[in-house]
């Protein structure tokens, strides 16, 4: 039988998703947890909110906090952490090329060096050339890789997974869906998430 499997959802533009992200792999294979990375937009869903661009912009003292906080938690983690400008960033392109690229064997660790390039190196990821300088970081086919991202059916492919966040309750990132339905919001729910993920399952 299959182990226990956790979704992880996540923008690029989401700050605490590059926090996320970046722990998400080792923290997994520790509770034997398989992680099943599911990139989104937030955009949509602000939007359903009422709101047209990131809250921590919309409410500048919660901006200013996080801010701060996300300096604290990197620093803690030995992450390195560059604001980006400017924020957010359209993570439009980069979410297409990851759904593409987790069709092949280098998805997740696009998606790392994504939020690295974003949050680590201050790199404008809603630029092409950033996103082409990854690819073939990877030893990836940059062309091949942004054509299959351009395709109708990849760019269909993101629109559903956005609306599929939707219908899960989603209202931020990053956020953790365990197979039984618990929904956990927030990288400091990381830990948590994995431990309920791991629970054995009634019947099991």
């Amino acid at each position: 039988m299959a182990g226990p499997a956790l979704d992880f959802w996540f923008d690029f533009a989401s700050t605490y998703s590059y926090l996320a992200a970046a722990r998400i792999k080792p923290l997994a294979a520790q509770a034997n947890v398989a992680v099943r990375f599911q990139p989104f937009l937030l955009g949509p869903i602000f939007k359903a909110q009422g709101w047209n661009t990131s809250p921590f912009n919309l409410y500048p003292v919660k901006g200013r906090h996080m801010w701060r906080d996300l300096e604290r938690l990197a620093a803690d983690l030995g992450l390195p952490f560059r604001r980006p400008e400017p924020f957010p960033q359209s993570s439009l392109l980069a979410a297409r090329v990851t759904l593409a690229g987790l069709d092949q064997a280098w998805g997740e660790e696009f998606s790392v060096a994504v939020f690295r390039a974003e949050f680590a190196e201050g790199r404008r990821i809603d630029e092409p050339a950033t996103l082409t300088a990854i690819l073939l970081g990877l030893n990836v086919d940059a062309k091949s890789a942004l054509d299959a991202a351009l395709s109708d059916a990849n760019k269909l492919r993101l629109r559903t997974q956005t609306e599929e966040a939707q219908r899960l309750g989603l209202f931020g990132a990053p956020s953790f869906i365990t197979e039984g339905g618990e929904l956990f919001w927030g990288n400091d729910r990381l830990e948590q998430a994995l431990a309920w993920a791991a629970r054995p399952q009634p019947g099991s």
